[in-house]
């Protein structure tokens, strides 16, 4: 008994005293306080909702703040468009916002004017047209015939505006005032090296056909177009450009015209420019041929020509020809009257084979007659050898002008689509009189007396201060006319014709804004 009271003895303060350890610990929070019953346990709860309630409207209060400056920003930020149309609608609200909002944030203001400068985006560079000074002509020379034709080149070729080199075989004589006239001379590399087995051409071809990648090796600055023209090639400068306007110099355009010749074309290609009349290359195109060129000429050495080498490495490279008429190459004998009194609607831009037509006009040297068509080409060039088609019904007259060339008064009344078709007063390459060796429409001399046009050459051509016209005089061409027994006005009265006419710079710029519309 006696150990047994002992032992609950024990047992009782072993209760105690784990009673006294876990009641401590039982009867507290988290936090430390007693959660025992009494005045002590109510201030707290209350305390900590007022604590919550204090925050929350203080995250309330810098909420709603942070919202309102952020929508002032954004109005601020919009963009340029925005702002300057809110601007033109009201000009003086805008200025007085603007004088608020220096005065109220005046190193926001420096602020926002950093950031503007920053968003603003970059302006894209400014387009301008092609000019002459972006093209660099290369010219086929040969130093045999380089005393005569070097007068040709003259004609069109101005050193203080425009960029060329000439490609010579050999050297010449090259007097100071040659130097002061004509592009630098250049002799081509040696061309030994390439093999030529064509039994009816001149190696010289392939000499004549590197001048595009010699001329881009100069490294010259700034250049959009190059021009290939031989020595007896003479360029309307400024029709040029025209046409050079119309193509993006930054793609591949490989731009020229065939040959008159349906025969030509037949032996070489369609898809050729003939070198002579002159063809143009852009210059990322002239890049890449660089690249390829020597090997491309390397797989053809049976070809005649160099344009035709030309066109081969065009073929290769996948860039076809973009045909403009203006270029021509005259492959053709005799009188060109009847070509150029009916000239394609389109600017002229070249003519080539001087030396083997007659000049065109008569009674002076060729290199006159070319020169004298320059009077009217420096007036109104968009207009030159542009065929105007006139009736006279009083007398039923039927006359064709060829601005700045000639004009032709029939007897009788013709329709259009006759006139504009080139009479043969030429024959072709190989000197027959066969209609169908040409790639084109022509209509015959006419063998009847009485329709046999009585023809009026330019002889003079200026600027009407007051009317702001030109004034072209035309006189009478002195040939014999046979008689006509035909009951009707006679032309053989007239003497002389004078043209009045409007120069119109942007007659092709108009079209081809017509045609993009259309």
């Amino acid at each position: 008994m006696q150990n047994k009271s002992k032992f609950l003895r024990m047992k009782e303060s072993k209760k105690d005293s784990e009673k006294e350890v876990w009641d401590p610990i039982q009867m507290r929070s988290s936090s430390g306080n007693p959660l025992v019953h009494g005045s002590s346990s109510r201030p707290i709860p209350k305390l900590m909702v007022w604590l919550i309630l204090f925050v929350s409207f203080i995250y309330v209060i810098y909420t709603l703040k942070l919202l309102a400056s952020s929508a002032e920003d954004s109005y601020d930020d919009i963009p340029f468009t925005s702002s300057l149309h809110r601007s033109l609608l009201n000009p003086n609200r805008t200025a007085e916002m603007t004088k608020e909002k220096a005065s109220l944030h005046p190193h926001r203001d420096a602020r926002e004017k950093q950031v503007g400068l920053l968003r603003m985006p970059k302006a894209p560079p400014r387009w301008r047209p092609t000019e002459i000074h972006d093209i660099v002509f290369g010219i086929a020379a040969s130093s045999k015939l380089w005393q005569k034709r070097k007068e040709y080149i003259k004609i069109w070729y101005k050193p203080d505006r425009m960029r060329g080199v000439v490609w010579l075989d050999n050297r010449v004589k090259y007097s100071a005032e040659d130097n002061r006239t004509l592009p630098p001379v250049r002799f081509s590399s040696d061309t030994s090296k390439f093999q030529y087995t064509n039994s009816q051409g001149h190696r010289s071809a392939i000499r004549i056909s590197r001048i595009v990648t010699e001329t881009l090796s100069m490294k010259m600055d700034n250049v959009r177009w190059f021009v290939m023209g031989d020595d007896d090639t003479v360029f309307i400068t400024e029709n040029l450009i025209r046409v050079l306007r119309k193509y993006d110099h930054t793609q591949y355009y490989y731009i020229g015209s065939l040959s008159e010749s349906h025969i030509q074309n037949i032996f070489f290609s369609y898809s050729m420019a003939y070198g002579g009349g002159g063809f143009a290359i852009s210059y990322p195109l002239a890049k890449a041929l660089s690249k390829m060129q020597d090997r491309c000429i390397q797989r053809y050495p049976g070809l005649y020509g160099s344009d035709d080498r030309m066109q081969a490495c065009m073929a290769e490279l996948g860039v076809p020809l973009t045909k403009e008429l203006g270029f021509h190459q005259y492959d053709v004998y005799g009188n060109l009257f009847g070509l150029l009194a009916a000239h394609p609607v389109t600017p002229l831009v070249s003519l080539h084979h001087l030396d083997v037509v007659e000049p065109i006009y008569p009674n002076v040297t060729r290199v006159q007659a070319l020169n004298h068509l320059m009077l009217p080409a420096k007036l109104d060039s968009a207009g030159i050898m542009q065929q105007s088609i006139c009736y006279d019904k009083t007398r039923s007259w039927t006359i064709s002008v060829s601005w700045g060339f000639a004009i032709q008064v029939f007897r009788g009344i013709f329709s259009p689509r006759e006139i504009e078709m080139p009479s043969r007063t030429f024959l072709n390459w190989y000197k027959r009189a066969d209609y169908t060796a040409y790639s084109f429409n022509t209509r015959p001399v006419s063998r009847n007396p009485c329709q046999k046009p009585f023809v009026f050459y330019m002889s003079g051509v200026g600027m009407h201060s007051k009317l702001n016209t030109t004034v072209s005089k035309y006189d009478r061409h002195r040939v014999p006319h046979p008689p006509c027994r035909w009951k009707m006005a006679d032309p053989n009265n007239l003497q002389m014709v004078i043209v009045y006419k409007k120069p119109d710079p942007n007659l092709w710029n108009r079209v081809i804004t017509e045609k993009k519309l259309l």
